[in-house]
């Protein structure tokens, strides 16, 4: 086979995606140089971050080019390789998704066991989401045993993670709020001690009801409303990892919360950004522990898999409609 079809940039976002800003074009497979590998891409993310990364502005990472394949992390096998490490038929996580061949520089490849986990475990649980996940909550927001979490978004890929570690690190309870009620009931059963849908009324009395002694840590994938809530309900010196906040990536007016900053002083809060690959230190620590209670049974993950390339853009889309229960994925 000499055709490979991958995802473009067609034009930049105004507000809500749609999908006549993506392109499927349809190239040659390409040939390895010295260094390189060329994979055939088995699955592909999908993440909330790449919505940021179609806008032409100044951020953490450069934005996606037009006219240009997209790129997220995939996992895949390799079927030509002009690379001292790599042969055919290693199967290798990388940074270029968005299409059906990738030509990869070998040191931004890196090979994974099938046999260890399933290979989109790499993709999720074991691979950035989870490390997300347990660095903000272990890390970024210190959390200790017998503290009260609330997690945003929780029925997402890093928000399902962040509960349930926080249930396994010992805090005393862990409230969630999601989108739907099949969500919140998918919280509840993943062990969390109170989920709320946030369609059902103000976040901020339904996180009363949830936690009417206040809470100790937040785990921010949303925003706005939510952080605003998060922030009333926060004990003295209490901390707020900021991973996300999706409900803003697709607004065109500037958001009208959190409109009670100046609680901030008063109550000592910690609120404190964090990308993931800031905190690499935490990698063995993270992958030993969470293979041992994956291997114990001790911690669930969900996955929403879209079938063919071709229907990447509308696995994004729906992503951030809120579709998906667990980490959102393409088979390739």
């Amino acid at each position: 086979m000499t055709a490979n079809r991958e995802i473009h940039l067609a034009s930049r976002p105004q507000g809500w995606p749609t999908a006549d800003n993506f392109r499927l074009v349809t190239t040659e497979v390409p040939t390895p140089g010295p260094g390189q590998l060329v994979v055939r891409n088995r699955f592909m993310s999908v993440d909330p971050y790449m919505r940021g990364r179609m806008n032409d502005v100044k951020s953490y990472v450069p934005p996606f080019a037009l006219d240009a394949p997209l790129d997220g992390g995939a996992v895949g096998e390799v079927v030509a390789s002009e690379a001292e490490g790599f042969a055919p038929g290693d199967i290798v996580l990388h940074g270029l998704g968005w299409r059906e061949y990738a030509l990869v520089d070998a040191k931004g490849a890196r090979t994974v066991d099938p046999d260890l986990a399933p290979v989109t475990a790499y993709l999720g649980v074991l691979g950035m989401t989870g490390l997300t996940a347990y660095a903000g909550l272990l890390d970024v927001a210190a959390m200790k045993p017998g503290e009260t979490v609330f997690v945003s978004g929780a029925a997402g890929a890093v928000g399902s993670m962040v509960g349930q570690i926080a249930k396994l690190r010992g805090a005393a309870r862990v409230i969630g709020s999601a989108g739907s009620p099949a969500k919140v009931e998918r919280l509840r059963a993943l062990g969390f001690d109170a989920a709320f849908d946030y369609h059902d009324g103000p976040v901020r009395d339904q996180l009363r009801a949830a936690a009417p002694d206040g809470i100790d840590v937040y785990f921010d994938n949303v925003g706005g409303e939510h952080l605003e809530a998060a922030i009333g309900a926060m004990k003295l010196h209490g901390r707020a990892a900021i991973c996300g906040m999706i409900a803003q990536y697709n607004a065109t007016e500037p958001p009208a919360a959190p409109r009670n900053l100046a609680l901030l002083i008063g109550k000592r809060l910690t609120l404190r950004g964090f990308l993931v690959g800031d905190h690499g230190h935490l990698r063995e620590q993270f992958v030993q522990e969470m293979a041992g209670w994956l291997r114990d049974g001790r911690i669930s993950y969900d996955e929403t898999v879209v079938d063919g390339i071709e229907n990447a853009p509308e696995a994004f889309l729906g992503l951030l409609r809120g579709e998906n229960i667990g980490k959102m994925l393409v088979r390739v």
